[in-house]
């Protein structure tokens, strides 16, 4: 270990009192069906029989890929697990390997083949991963019998029989079928993410089940997929639907805990790397769990720039990021195998933590943090925090270890502090803000938004609060005591965007500037097109210069689109401007979608011809909600509630002192940060909301 890293000495772990590995048994006291398939990892040995299954004749598939998908332990449980889905509405599978498999052995089985078989995933990047993966194994082209649908990208056919998309997706057909009678059978997998649109969908989807049965209509088959044990409550919620357990190839874990607490967990992350680094064969690699892409582009960078003065004898480091902004190409790199005599060092957000296995891995660092979204229906404040993981991530982290060998886990926290930590996290909908969710539940013509069968209710003032807003957005109205969508309201769903964003575009018009709305709407609504390496600042700012807006970051975005589109969309134009240009290529595609969507409202597309001002007009009157002020003193606070909040570094504002701004997203590290931000002038504000004003206001003084 060099000296100049100054680092302490080795061994700061011990062993934990718990269980070296995730629980191989059923949990007692549960209605379930145990599958056993024969998987390596701690059991009891031999391999089991095979059941009797009926041979495939010819088999379409070649013989490597065949033979792959016969090795995985679920191939031992196919026999008794069609037989026991044949026959059920509802069930609910936890355990490994489901995801690529069990559509398939539905479809060949000729279960659900009436209609579409739907596998809903959180992530885009899993829907498209999944769905090109099983169409491989299916030896069929991307889109015929397998596709998938994302949001502002669908790759399906009326061939289509095996279809991936995000619940997104699935709750926007909903609004146009609310039986959903595409489909026979709809599989809801990684529901123990428990995202904002995993919930609302379990309530729609268990509604088209039931009317469906209650019209004698093509029936509704439910399978709930999950990778923790806690599936009590899925099963509870879907009418007590037995829980089937499939074994999967989980190899023995041990885990280590700190001694003491960890103040910088960044620091003991990176400790521990090269700790792992200087002791264990290069072939195994390391995982490393932090919260988002800034902490980990710098992270990655210091262990590059350690690596190279380690002492002789030490393995290469290929050091490789993780995290949803990533140019895709990039990300694709974390599963290639490292060149002989390297360690692969994946530094990741929680996006490694179930939706993708990453192989090889024997190693990891769970600094137990990740960033996640709250909100506060007083402040009307939605928040990204840094925060603590909950137990059932922890563990879910931890099986990444274990996926092909036994492996080890050092958990950067105290066994203590571990037994502290909420066993469930808390699902999306009891922390986010629901303003598009009661929007959506609306436009589907739900009677009563406000006693919607949630499987976890959110809080009365969260709902609320929704309500509260989409009523100053113009969205509802109420009328004979049922709360309904205005014609704007209406208007505002048909576009798969945020309520405020639907509203900035229908505004437009109104501005003269609907084409750069649309720009910049496109530009908000997929990951950063900007690509920051931090080992070359300098270099990126220079770059930049040419493209900046004095006044603010939705006008120096729509500078960067600009010239972008008028070198043809150069990648390497790109390259030079560090700029992703696969995002770049999907701002134009949505910037597509969201004009058809005004082109089929009759909506006048117009542009304001470097008017610039018409512009930041249109996004104080859609975004005032989202405003801060200058306060005497060079601080800033937010209009409504006066919550202190800064100018983020990212900014091209972060160095001027505009009176008044409005953004599009708060971030909480070490304070409150504003992010995508524009200069307004205050009277734009009280033009667009006066009411909303004149009682804040007055809240404020009094």
């Amino acid at each position: 270990m060099p000296e100049e890293a100054g680092f302490p000495p080795a061994k700061k772990f011990r062993p934990s009192a718990g269980p070296p590995s995730r629980a191989r048994s059923c949990p007692p006291g549960r209605r379930a069906v145990m599958l056993l398939a024969a998987g390596a990892g701690g059991g009891g040995g031999g391999r089991r029989q095979q059941p009797p299954l009926a041979q495939p004749s010819a088999s379409p598939y070649p013989e490597a890929v065949e033979q792959q998908r016969r090795n995985l332990p679920i191939f031992q449980a196919r026999g008794q697990l069609l037989a026991q889905l044949r026959n059920l509405d509802s069930a609910v599978l936890i355990g490994s390997g489901k995801t690529t498999q069990i559509p398939q052995y539905l479809y060949e089985a000729g279960i659900g083949r009436q209609a579409i078989i739907a596998v809903t995933q959180p992530r885009r990047v899993a829907a498209i991963s999944l769905a090109t993966r099983v169409s491989d194994e299916k030896r069929t082209e991307l889109g015929k019998l397998v596709g998938y649908t994302v949001r502002f990208d669908d790759v399906t056919s009326d061939d289509t029989k095996i279809k991936f998309l995000t619940d997104g997706m699935l709750l926007r057909e909903a609004i146009s079928d609310c039986l959903l009678r595409k489909y026979s059978c709809i599989i809801l997998d990684e529901a123990h993410e428990r995202t904002l649109h995993t919930d609302v969908l379990f309530g729609v989807v268990k509604a088209a089940q039931k009317r469906r049965k209650e019209l004698g209509k093509l029936p509704l088959k439910v399978l709930v997929m999950s990778a923790t044990m806690d599936v009590d409550l899925f099963s509870q919620y879907f009418n007590g639907a037995p829980v089937l357990y499939l074994e999967g190839r989980q190899h023995p874990i041990q885990i280590f805990y700190t001694k003491q607490p960890q103040h910088d967990y960044l620091h003991a992350a990176l400790v521990s790397v090269f700790q792992i680094h200087q002791e264990a064969p290069s072939s195994h690699d390391i995982l490393v769990f932090l919260t988002g892409q800034e902490e980990i582009e710098a992270m990655s960078k210091t262990c590059r720039d350690i690596a190279k003065h380690l002492p002789d004898g030490c393995p290469s480091m290929l050091v490789l990021p993780l995290y949803a902004s990533l140019p895709y190409a990039q990300q694709l790199r974390v599963f290639q195998r490292a060149p002989k005599g390297y360690r692969k060092v994946i530094i990741s957000t929680n996006i490694a933590e179930t939706s993708i296995t990453i192989t090889g891995i024997k190693y990891v660092v769970d600094t137990g943090m990740v960033k996640a979204k709250k909100y506060n229906p007083d402040s009307g404040l939605e928040v990204l925090a840094v925060q603590r993981v909950s137990k059932t991530q922890a563990w879910q982290r931890t099986g990444r270890a274990g996926r092909e060998d036994s492996g080890i886990c050092y958990r950067l926290y105290t066994e203590d502090e571990f037994e502290k930590f909420e066993k469930m996290t808390v699902p999306e909908i009891q922390r986010c803000n629901l303003a598009s969710v009661m929007l959506q539940l609306l436009a589907m013509k739900i009677p009563n938004v406000l006693t919607f069968d949630f499987m976890s209710k959110p809080s009365p003032d969260h709902i609320q609060a929704a309500i509260a807003q989409l009523e100053l957005l113009g969205a509802l109205e109420h009328r004979d005591g049922q709360l309904t969508l205005t014609p704007m309201g209406r208007k505002m769903a048909a576009f798969p965007l945020e309520p405020k964003f639907a509203k900035t575009i229908l505004l437009s018009p109104k501005f003269h500037c609907t084409e750069e709305i649309l720009t910049i709407v496109a530009l908000l609504s997929v990951d950063s097109i900007l690509y920051n390496p931090p080992s070359r600042r300098d270099e990126v700012q220079s770059v930049r210069k040419k493209f900046v807006s004095s006044e603010g970051d939705h006008l120096t975005l729509l500078n960067v689109y600009r010239t972008f589109k008028n070198t043809g969309g150069n990648k390497e134009w790109c390259k030079e401007n560090f700029v992703n240009s696969k995002n770049m290529m999907l701002v134009a595609e949505v910037r597509a979608q969201l004009r058809d969507i005004c082109i089929k409202m009759s909506m006048p597309i117009v542009s304001s011809r470097g008017d610039t001002e018409s512009i930041r007009r249109c996004l104080a009157h859609s975004l005032f909600t989202s405003t801060a002020e200058l306060q005497p003193d060079g601080s800033y606070a937010t209009t409504d509630t006066h919550q202190p909040v800064a100018i983020h570094p990212s900014s091209v504002l972060f160095h001027c002192k505009p009176a008044c701004v409005v953004y599009t997203e708060l971030l909480f590290t070490s304070k409150c940060y504003m992010r995508d931000l524009c200069v307004v002038d205050a009277e734009w504000l009280y033009e667009a909301a006066p009411d909303f004003f004149r009682k804040k206001l007055r809240t404020a003084r009094n």
